[in-house]
């Protein structure tokens, strides 16, 4: 990861290309966990989801349901606030062929175990996709093998966290239709009516 961000870093001068942060306010009910940070959209942008197919459906999502506000226009300076919730990834920098080994997920937990404490009123976490899913559970002390991964399910972990599962809102699930917007949206509202 680190000679990819450096080869990025020469290519792009003018992207972030960083560990990319968390977005949203930290004293939100909900966190929504992704995967990793894309090549193209937040290792460009420095924003979770931004510039990237994949944050066209989160973003629209999240507004449609009041957990934001503003116009999502796919650049860090759009205006577009988050208001209720919290959006993270479960490895900061963007992976050699956007995809994560298991070795740079553990090596990234001890931030999202940070990141979770860093939440007080924290009630439910969206987790998009398996590996997000399991990075939870692992960053809470959990083993992921005893709480599979499903589209829709919900888990009550200890200490009043939920879990819910979402297929990611990549653009192969939606190209395929793995993931309608109907679909998602359905789980959000179940995270919505969860969190309170």
């Amino acid at each position: 990861m680190v000679a990819l961000r450096q080869a990025n870093r020469a290519a792009f001068p003018e992207w972030h290309n960083a560990p990319v942060p968390s977005w949203g306010p930290p004293a939100s009910r909900i966190l929504v966990l992704g995967m990793a940070p894309g090549q193209r959209g937040a290792n460009r942008t420095g924003r979770p989801f931004t510039g990237d197919h994949a944050g066209k459906l989160l973003y629209a999502t999240l507004l449609k349901f009041g957990l934001a506000r503003g116009e999502y226009q796919e650049r860090p300076d759009d205006g577009m606030e988050l208001t209720g919730c919290r959006v993270t990834n479960a490895v900061r920098c963007v992976p050699p062929a956007n995809l994560p080994e298991p070795a740079e997920v553990r090596a990234c937990n001890q931030f999202l175990a940070g990141e979770l404490q860093r939440m007080p009123n924290l009630r439910v976490v969206l987790a998009l996709g398996v590996l997000a899913h399991a990075a939870l559970l692992r960053a809470l002390g959990l083993k992921p093998s005893r709480i599979p991964f499903g589209h829709g399910a919900r888990h009550a972990l200890p200490g009043g966290l939920m879990l819910a599962d979402s297929y990611h809102v990549s653009r192969y699930n939606t190209s395929t239709r793995r993931l309608t917007a109907e679909m998602f949206e359905a789980v959000m509202a179940g995270v919505v009516a969860e969190a309170g």
